[in-house]
């Protein structure tokens, strides 16, 4: 078996999709409770006011959790929840939620993996600029500080942002996440900047300050491109395009992973965006290429590469009809194979899948059960994948599957279902999906289960 023997099998989930409690216990808003409450932005209007009603059934879900097996649950804080304004005044009804949802995990032998920012912004700071604003970095570190006073007695793997592509691209040049703005490409990317500075500053005081030794990362998304053929000239072309800056969006790798793992700004980058590239002051780099543990990296599907008769990159379509998720992604086990293995190595960083998953549509069937073998197919393709790559000498120490259960899906709000458990929201029942009864067998073999040909639990 290509799996390490100390590989961590986990689930992730994030503070604003299960959580709920949006203006409970001293909580203050964040840019998402702005964002939902603007007409238009959220499908049919949800919100993530109740979401899975997390704040209150966390035991409920780390027993559920401790069922399935878990060896570890990717979980975020709410910024705001811990402090209301973003910064200065702490709320210790916050910070309490955590420390209780902390040792709830550890007393069943689950490691939480801490995850600093995902995405729901303070309200307050944004209203001072947000990650436009030059003190958006101190910010963070200060609120960095605050957790990790309070809870790196226990905790020992931290991450500091989640997908700085989508909540910079989608959240303040497309305006389809929160805070909704679409501004012009120099300020996106001087935000960008702000958030790597944010990344460096958090790194820092981590280090300064956790009470025991602790691994810290950083969990971008995986921008792959995959060769439309095993020919050396398509692989080439993929790895290339993989590694480049090729138009004027911020929905690439390079651009967010090199200046925090090589400390430069990829150099394509530079030309593409011009002009529009941020002021990079003369510790800027210093500040943010810090020392990291392991590499994050969020990979779902991938896009279709051959070489050009040059030899250049160039768009393959998929074939006519080929499987999508119910987000209509496509589906592309082969991201978990190229990802890993062309990220390690460029960067020779040990790698956390710290998400992957599909939407489905599930539902509780006439049995009481809900059967999702799309689910299970899906994730034995892309595994068997990460378990090839691993086998060829990717570094791979951990695997967290999105989610372990059903949640706010951002802008898609509970149309979409990713989850390993099943959430019905009118009454907050959470039943296991025949993909977490599978995923546990896969746990327990530590990926042997994999092997097996049955694609429904016994």
């Amino acid at each position: 078996m290509a799996f390490p023997r100390d590989f961590t099998w986990g689930a992730a989930a994030a503070a604003y999709q299960v959580e709920g409690a949006a203006f409970e216990d001293g909580k203050g808003p964040s840019t998402w409770d702005m964002f939902c409450r603007k007409p238009g932005t959220v499908w049919e209007g949800q919100n993530g006011d109740v979401a899975c009603d997390h704040y209150h059934r966390y035991a409920e879900d780390v027993a559920i959790m401790r069922q399935i097996g878990l060896q570890g649950y990717r979980l975020s804080i709410a910024w705001a929840r811990v402090l209301p304004e973003g910064a200065g005044r702490v709320n210790p009804r916050g910070l309490e939620f955590y420390d209780r949802l902390v040792d709830a995990l550890l007393a069943a032998n689950i490691q939480p993996y801490v995850t600093l920012f995902h995405w729901d912004y303070p309200y307050e700071l944004y209203c001072r600029g947000g990650w436009l604003n030059p003190d958006s970095p101190e910010w963070f570190a200060d609120y960095t500080r605050v957790i990790v006073d309070k809870l790196s007695d226990r905790v020992t793997h931290w991450m500091t942002l989640n997908e700085p592509q989508c909540f910079i691209g989608t959240g303040h040049s497309l305006g389809i996440h929160a805070p909704g703005d679409k501004l012009g490409l120099k300020e996106v990317l001087r935000a960008g900047h702000h958030a790597l500075l944010a990344h460096g500053r958090a790194v820092q005081t981590i280090r300064a300050c956790t009470k025991q030794p602790c691994k810290v990362g950083y969990a971008p998304v995986g921008v792959v491109r995959l060769p439309a053929s095993d020919s050396p000239e398509d692989i080439a072309a993929a790895r290339a395009a993989t590694f480049a800056v090729s138009d004027r969006t911020t929905w690439n790798s390079t651009w967010w992973m090199d200046p925090v793992l090589l400390g430069q700004y990829p150099e394509d980058g530079l030309r593409q965006y011009g002009a529009d590239a941020p002021s990079v002051g003369p510790q800027d780099m210093a500040i943010i290429h810090q020392p990291l543990d392991f590499f994050g990296c969020n990979l779902y599907n991938g896009e279709l590469v051959r070489a050009n008769a040059q030899g250049q990159p160039e768009p393959a379509s998929y074939p006519l009809g080929g499987p999508l998720t119910a987000f209509h992604w496509t589906v592309t086990p082969e991201v978990l194979y190229w990802g890993p293995k062309w990220f390690w190595e460029r960067y020779r960083l040990p790698i956390m899948i710290t998400e992957n998953g599909m939407a489905n549509t599930d539902w509780i069937m006439l049995d009481g059960r809900v059967h999702d073998p799309q689910r299970i197919d899906f994730l034995r393709r892309y595994l068997l994948q990460l378990e090839r790559a691993i086998a060829e000498g990717a570094s791979v120490q951990s695997y967290f599957q999105w989610s372990i259960m059903d949640n706010f899906e951002w802008a898609e709000g509970y149309k979409q279902r990713f989850g390993l458990v099943f959430v019905d929201y009118p009454t907050q029942q959470r039943v296991l999906k025949d993909s977490a009864y599978w995923y546990r067998e896969v746990i327990a073999t530590n990926g042997e289960a994999l092997h097996r040909d049955a694609y429904a639990p016994a």
